[in-house]
């Protein structure tokens, strides 16, 4: 249940504003009954909402999945080369669904979905606030200098050729071997930014895999996923919209 101005205004009727102005005027009605206080609330999923005798357009139904999305699968809703895109591994759904974010076709691991495109952009902007976690496999042993540079971030370059510096990440050693595994936390997300990372010091990335991203974290098989539960949701805007 919401206030009235806001579903009008959610609803691209009017502004806030002008939407409360239409309501004291009388011009709103709620399942035929004429409404005129601003306190006003109802559910627009089932409540016949009219302004002036027409009736508002209903709003999607907002969906929100975690998805184990596997290597060899592309991230974006479409692909001209034809390659599968994680989209596919939903199925059908009753309505339009984005990736929020990537993961390279070559990586695998958790990938939020939703078409509520106000979180989306909220969290695409807050990127260099929600933490990224990953676990990474490297070809050859970096040297600890080596990992100490990346932590305090190192010099890449990206796909059209402009050097950028890395902020600050997060990285420990999580299994010891000659081709040894990482633990990696980024707070940014530029595209291919571990392998460049990685690439940087000398060493190339043999396997990535995100296990977590802010509150929520990878646990569904391989091209399985789930919807996200109210307590996820709620700690997902709250780490992506901290003023709201």
């Amino acid at each position: 249940m919401d206030r009235l101005q806001k579903i009008l205004a959610a609803a691209g009727v009017a502004s806030r504003r002008k939407a409360e102005e239409l309501i004291t005027s009388g011009r709103v009605t709620v399942n035929g009954r004429i409404i005129t206080e601003l306190g006003t609330k109802a559910d627009p999923a089932k409540d016949e909402i009219r302004v002036d005798g027409r009736p508002i357009k209903r709003e999607n139904r907002l969906l929100y999945f975690l998805l184990h999305k596997p290597k060899g699968y592309v991230t974006t809703t479409s692909d001209p080369e034809g390659r599968p895109t994680a989209m596919q591994l939903l199925g059908e759904q009753p309505e339009r669904l984005y990736p929020v974010g990537r993961l390279d076709y070559a990586s695998e691991g958790l990938l939020l979905l939703t078409n509520d495109g106000a979180l989306a952009q909220q969290l695409t902007k807050a990127a260099s606030h929600v933490p990224k976690t990953y676990h990474v496999k490297i070809s050859g042993r970096p040297s600890e200098p080596s990992i100490q540079r990346l932590r305090t971030g190192v010099t890449i370059t990206l796909e059209d050729d402009r050097r950028v510096k890395t902020s600050p990440a997060k990285i420990r050693l999580i299994e010891d071997a000659p081709n040894p595994w990482y633990e990696v936390v980024l707070i940014e997300g530029r595209n291919r930014q571990i392998r460049r990372m990685f690439q940087a010091v000398g060493h190339l990335v043999e396997k990535i895999k995100r296990v977590q991203l802010g509150p929520l974290k990878l646990d569904v098989p391989t091209g399985k996923f789930r919807s996200l539960t109210v307590k996820e949701l709620a700690q997902l805007k709250s780490l992506s919209l901290p003023n709201r």
